[in-house]
């Protein structure tokens, strides 16, 4: 009986081993098909997951950051113009605004702001000499028309002696009011008073009027438009109030002017710091074909973009 039995289970065992050595297939059995089905499903999951934490990566990085100061109009609205362009270079661009033109110079000198972005050249290199602060230019970007305004009275047409032209107090921007005023033939400033001048190089006996010159903090002037003759207003003071020299101003200084030339609008920060990438790659930004034609498209001519060099 136990014959039998091994004889049988010889003769399966022989039979299977002959169907086997038939087939084509070189599949494996169930249990190694299963084990085989697990690795690769293991294998295509470790590559999603790798892949989904390269992307992660990538979206997680962080932007190196860039602060600026800035005046809000147009310096913080061609920052903000600026803003996307820059993140697709690998910055984040934080601006911070500023009513007056003191803050933004201390703030960059401090080390607390990467750079600032308000002013022209004559005034940063008067503020230098003022107060002792080491700032450089970065990159030059734009320029801003300075305008006579009407203040009480709507034309030059009708100027007369004792009118009130209401002017900036600052240095650079008082000489160049004052240069205006003598382009348009109000007053005569004595010579070689040039880009210093001040109401005390005004020459009144040549002058065509004896005006009264009221000096006030550049901010300012845009409040008492409506008590003076005249104001003569900064481009961006005048665009913070919604005006316009091109349309607004009853006279204003010609795109080619040396005055405009003279007084373009810098990235200005601590001497050094000019040649850093970050501080380059915001400049090369600014000077950017997109960023000049947003400039000429929202200020329709009131402010200009810097003529490359």
């Amino acid at each position: 009986m136990k014959k039998k039995t091994l004889s049988l289970i010889t003769a399966a065992v022989l039979a299977a081993t002959a169907l086997a050595g038939c087939s084509t297939s070189s599949a494996p059995a169930s249990g190694d098909a299963a084990a085989a089905t697990e690795s690769a499903q293991d294998t295509a999951a470790a590559g999603t997951t790798a892949a989904a934490d390269d992307s992660a990566a990538g979206e997680d990085k962080e932007l190196q950051k860039i602060t600026v100061a800035a005046s809000p109009t147009p310096h913080a609205e061609i920052l903000a113009a600026a803003k996307p362009l820059l993140a697709e270079q690998g910055y984040d661009l934080e601006v911070t605004e500023f009513q007056d033109y003191v803050q933004p110079n201390k703030v960059v000198d401090s080390g607390e702001i990467d750079a600032n972005y308000f002013q022209h050249i004559p005034y940063l290199d008067s503020f230098n000499e003022e107060q002792g602060t080491d700032l450089v230019v970065a990159g030059k970007i734009h320029y801003e028309l300075f305008g006579i305004y009407p203040g009480t009275k709507t034309s030059l047409d009708d100027i007369a002696d004792g009118d009130t032209i209401a002017v900036p107090n600052d240095t650079t921007n008082e000489a160049r009011a004052l240069l205006l005023l003598q382009e348009n033939n109000i007053i005569k400033l004595k010579d070689g008073a040039g880009l210093e001048a001040t109401v005390n190089d005004i020459d009144w006996d040549n002058s065509s009027y004896k005006v009264n010159i009221e000096e006030l903090e550049a901010a300012q002037i845009s409040h008492v438009i409506g008590e003076v003759s005249y104001a003569i207003l900064n481009g961006n003071y005048a665009l913070q109030s919604g005006l316009s020299a091109e349309h607004d101003a009853l006279v204003y200084e010609s795109g080619d002017s040396d005055a405009v030339q003279t007084y373009v609008n810098v990235i200005a920060v601590k001497n050094g710091r000019e040649n850093d990438p970050a501080i380059q790659a915001l400049v090369n930004v600014l000077k950017s074909d997109e960023i000049k034609k947003f400039i000429d498209e929202k200020y329709n001519g009131a402010v200009l973009p810097a003529v490359e060099e």
